[in-house]
């Protein structure tokens, strides 16, 4: 009787020792999944911020625009101290047919120049004046502000689609996905067109 009693312990024995040991491994295991789980998510978290970091280096490779603050400025010249540091005086060609200066020029007002050279001198193809362009516009559809930074917001809560950010990139506003040239940039107005259309827009003072 005894024997059967001393052989029934060790089996219980035994059967808690296999128990302790499958929980153990199923911890291990567990542990070795979350593990895994957490450096996947770390490459695809390093890959994703690689290829947001070239894309950004890779637009502005490709944006040929100057930006600066206009310091001294004539009827037919913008001199600019760029974001560089560098001091820059862009010509106004008399022979230019339309505006390219948008948004007037005032000392102190943040500019984007884009230029070409001609007999070793820089002539402006087109200058937006940042400084004028930011603030609120609205028209029938449209009620939303430039900020600066790159934010734009709606002050139309039922808009479905509202524009979300801006930039400009090579002479053209771009509005979240929406690229528009700018064909006027006044004290009072805005005019933009893309492939749709032309859109009009007046200052909300």
């Amino acid at each position: 009787m005894m024997q059967r009693n001393a052989t029934k312990n060790k089996n219980c024995q035994q059967n808690k020792t296999i128990m302790i040991m499958k929980k153990i491994s199923t911890l291990l295991l567990s542990f070795a999944a979350l593990l895994t789980f957490i450096a996947c998510n770390n490459k695809k978290s390093q890959k994703v911020l690689s290829h947001s970091t070239a894309e950004l280096e890779n637009n502005a490779a490709r944006d040929s625009t100057v930006y600066g603050t206009m310091v001294d400025g004539g009827m037919n010249s913008i001199l600019l101290q760029t974001d560089k540091g560098d001091t820059i005086e862009y010509l106004i060609n008399p022979n230019d047919t339309i505006e390219v200066v948008k948004g007037g020029k005032l000392s102190g007002d943040r500019f984007a120049v884009i230029s070409y050279t001609e007999y070793g001198d820089r002539f402006v193809r087109s200058a937006i004046n940042i400084t004028s362009l930011l603030g609120t516009w609205t028209s029938l559809d449209k009620n939303f502000e430039i900020k600066e930074g790159g934010t734009v917001t709606s002050k139309i809560q039922s808009e479905t689609d509202p524009w979300t950010s801006w930039k400009l990139f090579n002479g053209k506003l771009i509005l979240s996905k929406d690229t528009f040239e700018i064909n006027q940039l006044g004290a009072d107005s805005l005019a933009l067109e893309n492939a749709n259309g032309i859109f009009v827009y007046k200052r909300d003072k």
